[in-house]
């Protein structure tokens, strides 16, 4: 198992399958399973039966989980997906960058 360099909230790019060069925030980690949830990516549908949730019940479309190697962080400065990397500042923080444009991400 991998250690994820994302975190809910990070604006990424999708950068493989159905949804490639789509672009939203992640809602949600699951770093066993080496996957998040995309706001945006990957939906698919599912049919429930009426609850208190979805009183009139039907078709709900929803995002699913995708793997984190198809995704890439989106550099602050243009948009464009980049690699993270990891600094420390004067202050002796340790901060994820983009190594594109050298942007701060944390």
């Amino acid at each position: 198992m991998t250690k994820l360099r994302v975190k809910t909230g990070d604006k990424v790019v999708v950068i493989a399958g159905k949804d490639k060069t789509k672009t939203g925030r992640i809602l949600k980690v699951f770093p066993s399973e080496g996957r998040v949830i995309v706001e945006g990516v990957n939906i698919v549908k599912r049919h429930s039966k009426p609850s208190p949730a979805h009183p009139e019940g039907g078709i709900i479309e929803k995002e699913a989980p995708i793997h984190v190697s198809n995704i890439a962080i989106a550099d602050p400065k243009t948009g464009e997906a980049s690699r993270i990397g990891y600094k420390f500042l004067e202050d002796g923080r340790k901060v994820r960058y983009s190594k594109k444009s050298g942007e701060v991400l944390d």
